[in-house]
């Protein structure tokens, strides 16, 4: 096995490096934030976005085990809103076990990046999720 000579974030607002963090787009006139390319707030119609880090280390607020997925997709797992410092951030709970004894609402998580996979030029698919902080 060949040892990844590159890394490239699953999704564009993964930001990796020696404090991966998420990157939002932030209207400049209300504040409202946005993962995907906007044209547009939805909140109040704004044009202007500014791009501002996202907290590393938030809260779930609500979460579900998901038992039954596409072929190939691991089951079960956790998906989960989590609440990083006022922007809601969806993701995954990783490193630890898919069950309501060990995931809870309110409970502390932290930004965390992992593998899914490298491809025959040894370039590392990064992407993120939240684990026990």
């Amino acid at each position: 096995m060949s040892t990844a000579t590159s890394q490239i974030p699953l999704v564009d607002y993964l930001v990796l490096g020696d404090e991966p963090h998420l990157v939002a787009n932030e209207c400049t006139n209300c504040g409202a934030r946005y993962f995907d390319r906007r044209n547009g707030c939805a909140k109040c119609f704004g044009e202007d976005f500014t791009k501002v880090k996202v907290a590393t280390e938030g809260e779930v607020t609500s979460f579900t085990i998901v038992a039954f997925a596409a072929p190939g997709v691991d089951v079960p797992f956790v998906a989960a809103v989590i609440n990083c410092d006022g922007t809601p951030v969806s993701g995954n709970i990783i490193n630890v076990e898919p069950d309501d004894e060990h995931v809870t609402l309110g409970m502390k998580v932290k930004l965390a990046t992992k593998s899914v996979g490298t491809d025959s030029h040894g370039t590392e698919a990064v992407s993120f999720g939240f684990e026990p902080a």
